[in-house]
């Protein structure tokens, strides 16, 4: 099975800059989105083939995410567990030997402004993905927004305290994986330095790979045997994020 992450930032946006081959090439089984800054309606992107999900925030253009899937799951379900939906932020899919939860997790903001509520949300998705994952295999991604350790940015020393590398942020994550779950890029690339997801628009970032890891695949730890590929791929445009893929037997 092969699953791809992007926040595409803004989904009408991208579909006018080669999304939809993007989309072809990569012949994913699930195709999860996040940031489409959209409501009901307002992209005609619609793949033979595929099943669509989506989730809308109340604020116009703003958060939201989608999955595209090649299979009709068992249920589907918005939010977490009837919290933190009105961002349009989470979106779980059940299968017969799975679960799949696109998310989109919330930014903590300049000067942190935001970090209780990242906190709480934190929380919550731990408890409800710890939940899920005694009942059966947890696939979980999107953008995390969170460069866990220094090497999953160009320059952790001067980003130290900011949003996205906080030290809460970063304990949030690593309570996250000390719960039963594996990050699946560090988990076949180690000590790969310099493979980074997104780039701030600002100073040439991308050009000069002044960038962050924050987009994620984490699966629950008796799915790291399955874990065939774990790919970060930098060489798509059409976001200042790009995407992220995982193959799994």
């Amino acid at each position: 099975m092969k699953f791809i992450s992007w926040n595409v930032n803004g989904f009408r946006a991208v579909l006018k800059k080669g999304f939809e081959d993007v989309f072809k090439d990569l012949d994913a089984d699930f195709f999860c989105l996040q940031e489409t800054k959209m409501q009901e309606g307002q992209a005609d992107f619609h793949p033979e083939g595929y099943h669509e999900y989506y989730s809308y925030a109340d604020k116009k253009g703003y958060s939201g995410t989608a999955i595209f899937a090649k299979e009709v799951p068992l249920r589907v379900a918005y939010g977490i567990e009837g919290k933190h939906n009105d961002e349009g932020r989470v979106i779980t899919l059940e299968y017969d030997d799975f679960y799949l939860i696109c998310a989109y997790v919330p930014n903590s903001q300049d000067e942190l402004k935001r970090i209780d509520y990242r906190m709480e949300y934190e929380d919550d998705l731990r408890a409800y993905m710890s939940k899920l994952d005694k009942v059966k295999p947890v696939v979980y991604c999107g953008d995390l927004n969170v460069a866990h350790e220094e090497i999953d940015l160009k320059n952790p020393k001067s980003n130290r305290g900011n949003a996205g590398f906080s030290d809460e942020e970063r304990s949030k994550m690593t309570e996250l994986l000390g719960a039963g779950f594996t990050d699946t890029y560090r988990h076949l690339h180690p000590d790969t330095p310099g493979v980074y997801s997104w780039w701030s628009y600002r100073f040439n970032a991308r050009a000069n790979n002044a960038g962050w890891r924050i987009d994620y695949f984490i699966v629950s730890n008796r799915l790291e045997t399955k874990i065939k590929e774990a790919a970060i791929l930098t060489d798509v445009y059409g976001s200042d994020h790009c995407p992220v893929s995982l193959v799994l037997e």
